[in-house]
């Protein structure tokens, strides 16, 4: 069955009725050929999905009867934001893509000091940010998830430093960490209270010493990954499942 989100706004519960509108309209009625009659799964983005039947298909919006109302249990128990510093090409849409897929709260695109990509101004930025959020909204249906990752404003390493600090737990890859894994790191701590992790990756060429520095000074744990070096878009995927693993839902 075919999955939509809407806004909780859209969702009309005093007469049993949800409204979609937008690009999905065209979708549903173009290339999905979609008809009244037919059942699609709805979910609000907060807290419930439905089963909706359609009534009716304008040009403007499409009008669902609610046959069935859910609790989303699709998300996991853990909140993790990856700060991820912007690698080149299609990388990070692989990496918003497969993260969105595995249980990513939302995305922080960064930029470092070795970040090859460069912005023309802020509406290049919004442009970049606008596709990003695309390709994770896509991912989301196909994954079957509650909740549509959000992908942030691109920030420099200082500023998404300063707004980590609201998060439970902080980890940063770095291959010059020779003492401490994640293992270590979460026997040490009392995971039951950790409920907002923030996984930070540095692009291609890794992070500067400086910037390392900087994460500590921050109460951010550097991490070792191994004795190999992992590509910037193999590695969050890498963290992210072992914390999905140990603290969220992954594996059951």
């Amino acid at each position: 069955m075919n999955r939509f989100f809407v806004n909780a706004a859209d969702v009309h519960l005093p007469t049993n009725e949800i409204t979609i509108a937008g690009e999905d309209v065209k979708h549903i009625s173009k290339v999905l050929r979609l008809s009244e009659g037919d059942l699609v799964e709805v979910c609000d983005g907060e807290k419930y999905g439905y089963i909706g039947k359609i009534k009716r298909i304008s040009k403007q919006e499409v009008l669902l009867s609610i046959e069935e109302q859910m609790p989303l249990k699709t998300e996991a128990p853990i909140e993790v934001i990856l700060y991820q510093s912007i690698p080149k090409a299609t990388k990070m849409e692989l990496i918003i893509q497969k993260t969105t897929e595995m249980g990513i709260k939302s995305i922080v695109p960064i930029i470092t000091s070795r970040t090859v990509v460069q912005f023309k101004d802020d509406k290049d930025k919004e442009k970049k940010v606008e596709r990003w959020q695309k390709i994770a909204m896509e991912a989301a249906k196909q994954s079957k998830r509650g909740v549509i990752p959000s992908i942030h404003f691109p920030l420099s390493l200082k500023e998404a430093l300063q707004k980590a600090q609201e998060n439970d737990l902080n980890i940063i890859a770095y291959e010059k960490e020779a003492s401490q894994g994640i293992k270590g790191l979460l026997t040490s701590l009392v995971t039951e209270n950790i409920k907002k992790i923030g996984i930070w990756i540095g692009p291609e060429g890794g992070f500067e010493e400086e910037e390392i520095d900087l994460a500590k000074d921050k109460t951010i744990h550097s991490i070792t990954l191994g004795p190999r070096i992992l590509r910037t878009e193999t590695a969050g995927f890498t963290v992210l499942s072992i914390l999905m693993y140990v603290l969220g839902d992954l594996g059951g």
